[in-house]
């Protein structure tokens, strides 16, 4: 829908998914009650009649929730918090992000935190519950690093998504020798101005792109665009 039909049509829309997703999930709820003491011919039988039931109850107590979420946010106009939100019922820790990207400016999955050595061997990963923003995350890293090889990195690249004066102040009191991360918005002292134009800032930052190959190889090659492993341990996997 345009901008202009959701304001018209979706209240309505809603509703009616609303009810037939309710219909689906009695129909389930009355499919359970009908063959509680439903037994099979053997164990094994018996066994796949209980996994089904359960796998049916699961999916109902989570469209219960979806009915619930849509209800309160589109018919009653509910600000529903984002931790009680749920985005898939086959993977409910999928989580809403939000990057600032104009072709995407929603996106469902998980962020990935990602470093990089000298030699480009990532040497931390992680993946990230919420949308948490870039610049937490600049610290914690400085900590793996040291306890990965001893010592902090001579030269400290990332994105302007990392940026903060605070940050640019622990990576130089920690002993990184370059701190090659770009100001994020405001207007730039001279001083700023002539070290992001220096050789040695401009050469981390051709560093720091390489990181952007390595994602680009995981995504096409390597099968990363699209997680198609079930659950949050195997999206880590």
């Amino acid at each position: 829908m345009t901008t202009r039909q959701r304001q018209d049509q979706q209240t309505a829309t809603y509703r009616e998914l609303i009810g037939i997703a309710e219909e689906v999930i009695e129909s389930a709820r009355t499919a359970l009650r009908q063959t509680r003491k439903a037994r099979g011919k053997d164990m094994i039988t018996d066994l796949a009649i209980a996994e089904t039931r359960k796998e049916i109850e699961h999916f109902c107590g989570l469209g219960d929730r979806v009915t619930d979420q849509s209800r309160r946010r589109v018919l009653n106009g509910e600000q529903v918090p984002t931790a009680e939100k749920l985005y898939s019922i086959f993977e409910p820790h999928t989580d809403l992000i939000k990057r600032g990207k104009a072709r995407s400016p929603i996106e469902f999955g998980h962020k990935v935190f990602l470093a990089e050595s000298a030699r480009g061997l990532i040497t931390q990963y992680d993946v990230l519950d919420g949308n948490p923003i870039d610049e937490q995350h600049v610290v914690i890293s400085l900590v793996r690093h040291r306890q990965t090889f001893g010592d902090v990195p001579k030269l400290y690249g990332s994105d302007r998504g990392f940026f903060s004066e605070k940050n640019v102040m622990s990576c130089k009191q920690e002993g990184v020798t370059v701190v090659c991360i770009p100001q994020r918005g405001g207007t730039k002292a001279p001083e700023r101005e002539a070290y992001e134009k220096s050789r040695e800032f401009k050469d981390g930052q051709r560093f720091r792109a390489g990181i952007e190959g390595r994602i680009s190889v995981l995504f096409r090659s390597r099968g990363m665009k699209r997680c198609l492993a079930e659950g949050r341990e195997r999206f880590e996997l």
